[in-house]
């Protein structure tokens, strides 16, 4: 009898018959420690291998199964994978095609949080120093939460009760599904956009792990950080931690003490403003008072209650000014009298008259003073000027 001659293909092909028919391979639970992890591909889908201490095997995880991880694989994680065992036929290699996978001692969830808790960290996003403080009267305040819960009727009764001049804007968002994590992040943009309020509160009532996830989303915790509006986050009991509380400016243990945080209260205000009233109208009447005892001081003391000695006093003052007024004019005109004297003794000398009073004459011709005979015929009319008066004569 001939034996049948098989292609390489049709080989591969029967032991992935085979091993896809064992009801037992079709959906299996496998522990191991992840190792060759190449990160996620371009495509979306994952490629390592699961080892213990004696073997390996290798795996597949495609992109639909990639986008339900809560968490990062990496090599050296322990894991539990569900999955099936098949052949690829193109290498003939037989591998395991994970369905699901979880940390082995770790929930998924609380590794993801994690994960993400100390990346985030990592690149500063949780840095006091980015903290900005709450404005102390809000005049509104947003909030983002469910509109069904108790977490928006704590807040407006608190709120109502505290700071009633607060007006509360609110965006209703769902806290809890797939849908959620991004309403809550569109809100918080939303708020930023038309600076609706001064301040904006993000949150929700208790729950389980999955029940608040939503709060731990990296969109969010990246909007949160990124607000010019300062933000309280308030999700859960006190005991519950989430993403959102870190990037937050302030937490809160519950959404009743977010609105505490966030509003002064009434009845403390007003009794600071009654203080400050009293200190300031004890202060203004004491300073009234000290003033009016100086005025009554400087009445007693004025020339106002004497008016006969102040006038005696300036009437005093007033002759003596007019004593050395008259005398610097006295002696003011002595010098220039003195000095007029100097002057003209000075001119009366250098004067043409006192010249013709030595026996002198002045001869004119034509009006002129004639300095020179020669230029003058015999027998021409001159005038003579001497100290008496003026006569006519002819040249000979």
């Amino acid at each position: 009898m001939s034996q049948a001659l098989l292609t390489v293909t049709q080989v591969n092909r029967f032991l992935k018959s085979l091993i896809e028919g064992d009801g037992r391979l079709g959906d299996i639970m496998i522990t191991g420690e992840l190792s060759n992890f190449t990160g996620q591909h371009r495509s979306g889908h994952m490629y390592f291998s699961l080892k213990d201490d004696r073997s390996v095997i290798r795996a597949v995880m495609f992109s639909s199964a990639v986008s339900r991880l809560r968490f990062r694989p990496a090599d050296g994680m322990k894991v539990i994978i569900r999955g099936r065992v098949s052949v690829y036929e193109a290498s003939g290699q037989y591998q395991l095609y994970v369905e699901d996978m979880q940390p082995d001692g770790i929930g998924a969830l609380a590794m993801a949080f994690e994960q993400l808790k100390a990346r985030l960290t990592a690149e500063g996003l949780f840095d006091p120093d980015r903290k900005r403080p709450l404005p102390p009267y809000p005049q509104r305040i947003g909030v983002v939460t469910s509109p069904t819960g108790a977490a928006v009727r704590d807040i407006l009764q608190i709120t109502a009760r505290r700071w009633p001049l607060a007006e509360i804007v609110f965006c209703p968002v769902l806290v809890q599904g797939e849908s959620a994590s991004a309403q809550i992040t569109a809100a918080v943009q939303a708020l930023n956009r038309a600076r609706a309020c001064d301040v904006m509160i993000v949150g929700r009532g208790g729950g389980s792990m999955e029940d608040l996830w939503a709060f731990n989303d990296e969109a969010l915790a990246r909007a949160v950080a990124a607000s010019e509006i300062p933000v309280v986050s308030a999700v859960g009991h006190e005991t519950d931690f989430t993403i959102c509380d870190f990037a937050a400016d302030l937490r809160a243990p519950t959404p009743s003490a977010a609105a505490e945080l966030c509003t002064p209260d009434r009845d403390t205000e007003l009794d600071r403003l009654l203080a400050y009233h009293r200190y300031f109208q004890d202060k203004g009447l004491g300073t009234v008072q000290d003033l009016r005892q100086r005025v009554d001081l400087l009445l007693r003391d004025s020339p106002l209650n004497r008016p006969g000695d102040y006038t005696l006093a300036r009437r005093a003052r007033l002759e003596e000014l007019s004593a050395r007024l008259e005398a610097q004019g006295r002696e003011q005109m002595n010098t220039r009298r003195q000095t007029l004297a100097l002057l003209s003794g000075k001119l009366d000398a250098m004067s043409p008259l006192k010249v013709l009073s030595r026996g002198y004459s002045v001869v004119y011709h034509g009006g002129k003073a004639v300095r020179d005979l020669t230029g003058l015929p015999a027998g021409e009319e001159v005038t003579l000027q001497v100290e008496t008066g003026r006569r006519q004569a002819k040249l000979v």
